[in-house]
């Protein structure tokens, strides 16, 4: 799947950040997943004054490599270079070329998808000289125009969903998932983006890693992490089911992590003479990935199979750190659990507080739904702030004890 321009601009809510960045150091590298934005992101923000080369094309590429500093005098600053992981020798040059002009802002702006070998090769050559920021997959809030839209406790004001909302309607977005070009173009179809997606992340980024040898085994193990998806990983049980070892499963977790096609959550530990568990789960970044792995294919099989709480967690975990990330945060995002069973699904700290949120698959909340939060907030008494239990309806509702049901469309 080539890189192509949306015909609708969505603005995202990392402009501000990325302006600001751009304005304090030399050089600001945008990472993210594969089509999630970042080449339209900065041609829209700085395209009327830099230059633009993609270093995709093996002819672009062979002349950066074989004289790297021609390739620069050629193209030099303000310029975008797309694509930076084909060329990663080109990283010292234009290092070189910052520390000639040590007064100059924004000169290279770098655009990349493979994190694990571009973050390497960054953290060696542009130490102190670049600002690293990602872009993920949209949110709700850049999809609905809104990228400014506070999560819920950074504000006293809720904000309910519009007057088209409908349970289906809700159903249908996690169906597309949060891709800028599914978003610009509804008339797409959706499994068939999906599928191309995924066989070109498995072609482009990683055939390219050397910690991946079998594409299809690696494919299997997607489909089945995406079957396992909120669930506490075990990949003892994984790596038996696909007949691999315990450590492949290890690293090629790693490989989805680092390359943005996997969060994985982990628990919260705190000393309150409770025990823990100390398993993690993995959540997928696009929940439109998610639901074509496991084979969903429309919004009654989503919202009422057995994928239908896996598929809402991940909309509400993913929408929380898109928009931390998308703020230039790293996201304090983990989940509690204690041998007992006690969960509460996601716990984000801020500010040395903790924010408990519940995810409900039914629209009808009551009471009994924030059991797990007060359970959680009598345990971290000084820490714990409100809690929140997220449905898919469209209902605000106060649940008592610090307690507020909010629908997704309003988190």
């Amino acid at each position: 799947m080539d890189v192509t321009t949306p015909s609708k601009y969505i603005k995202r809510s990392l402009e501000p950040v990325i302006k600001k960045a751009a304005k304090e150091f030399p050089a600001v590298v945008l990472t993210g997943p594969r089509q999630s934005g970042k080449t339209t992101l900065l041609l829209h923000l700085f395209g009327e004054r830099h230059r633009y080369v993609s270093l995709e094309a093996p002819d672009v590429r062979a002349s950066a490599r074989e004289d790297p500093r021609g390739f620069l005098e050629m193209y030099s600053p303000p310029i975008i270079f797309d694509e930076i992981q084909h060329a990663p020798d080109l990283l010292p040059y234009i290092k070189e070329k910052i520390d000639a002009n040590r007064g100059g802002k924004g000169q290279f702006l770098l655009t990349g998808s493979q994190n694990i070998l571009l973050m390497e090769k960054v953290t060696e050559s542009l130490a102190g000289r670049a600002a690293v920021l990602q872009l993920l997959p949209l949110s709700r809030r850049e999809m609905e125009g809104r990228p400014g839209l506070p999560l819920p406790w950074e504000t006293d004001a809720y904000s309910k969903p519009d007057k088209s909302f409908t349970f289906q309607g809700l159903w249908e977005k996690f169906l597309r998932g949060g891709f800028p070009e599914l978003s610009a173009e509804p008339g797409r179809d959706t499994r068939l983006w999906h599928a191309s997606y995924v066989q070109t992340y498995l072609e482009r980024d990683v055939r390219t890693l050397r910690q991946v040898g079998d594409l299809s085994q690696f494919q299997n193990f997607l489909q089945v992490l995406a079957a396992r998806s909120s669930q506490l990983l075990n990949l003892s049980d994984v790596s038996r089911d696909l007949g691999i070892a315990v450590n492949t499963a290890k690293t090629w977790l790693s490989v989805l992590e680092t390359t943005y096609q996997v969060f994985v959550l982990r628990p919260y530990f705190a000393n309150v003479g409770k025990r823990l568990i100390k398993t993690p789960k993995v959540y997928f970044m696009d929940v439109g990935t998610l639901c074509y792995l496991t084979g969903l294919k429309n919004p009654e099989h989503a919202a009422t199979g057995p994928m239908g709480g896996a598929v809402m967690e991940t909309a509400v975990l993913t929408e929380i750190v898109k928009a931390l990330i998308h703020q230039g945060m790293p996201p304090k995002v983990y989940f509690w659990r204690t041998t007992s069973g006690t969960e509460v699904d996601i716990i984000v700290e801020t500010n040395g507080k903790l924010i408990p949120l519940e995810v409900k698959l039914s629209a009808t909340p009551r009471p009994a739904m924030a059991n797990s939060i007060r359970r959680f907030k009598n345990d971290l008494r000084t820490k714990a702030m409100k809690g929140y239990v997220v449905h898919p309806g469209d209902t605000v509702l106060p649940l008592g004890e610090g307690v507020t049901a909010l629908p997704y469309a309003a988190l």
